[in-house]
């Protein structure tokens, strides 16, 4: 079948097998490596997309189904060769190890903050639940929300109105 969707501003109509995914679609159709397949079975976030203003595990999403959708990916993040607040905040706090699940964190994270610009550890902890990371321990990654969001205080662990708790 044929679909046509945005991806990240950009406009493509492709022919796609009715049992191809978003994420494999995204991958090896059109090239957004970002997006990560971790499980394939829409456990741990890695392939995490923004697909009509929704988070979503594109593992689980079949191609056909964004037909018509406006989808954001990791590579739509940056602009004008510029990080975004939200990954200056992630490099500044060391929220990146290996990299394979932060593409998916980051979107995760942009959808948290877009719903609620000032979360707090707990809302934090909510809003990436769904994205599993093996190598920072997160307590890099909520700090890094919290500095993105605006509410990180000078020093290390300070953090603006008391929020921070230990992760």
């Amino acid at each position: 079948m044929r679909i046509t969707l945005k991806v990240n501003g950009g406009t493509y109509t492709r022919e796609v097998e009715g049992h191809r995914t978003l994420l494999r679609f995204l991958r090896e159709d059109l090239g957004f490596t970002g997006t990560k397949e971790g499980c394939g079975a829409g456990e741990c976030g890695a392939c995490t997309v923004i697909m009509d203003g929704k988070t979503v595990n594109s593992c689980m999403v079949l191609a056909l189904e964004a037909d018509g959708a406006n989808v954001e990916t990791i590579e739509g993040e940056a602009s004008a060769g510029k990080l975004s607040v939200i990954q200056e905040a992630f490099d500044r706090h060391h929220a990146v190890q290996c990299g394979y699940c932060t593409g998916g964190m980051i979107m995760s994270v942009r959808d948290l903050l877009h719903r609620n610009p000032k979360p707090s550890v707990e809302e934090i902890k909510e809003g990436i639940e769904g994205n599993f990371c093996r190598c920072t321990g997160y307590q890099q990654i909520i700090e890094a929300v919290l500095d993105a969001s605006g509410q990180l205080g000078e020093g290390p662990g300070q953090v603006r109105e008391g929020r921070l708790e230990h992760a």
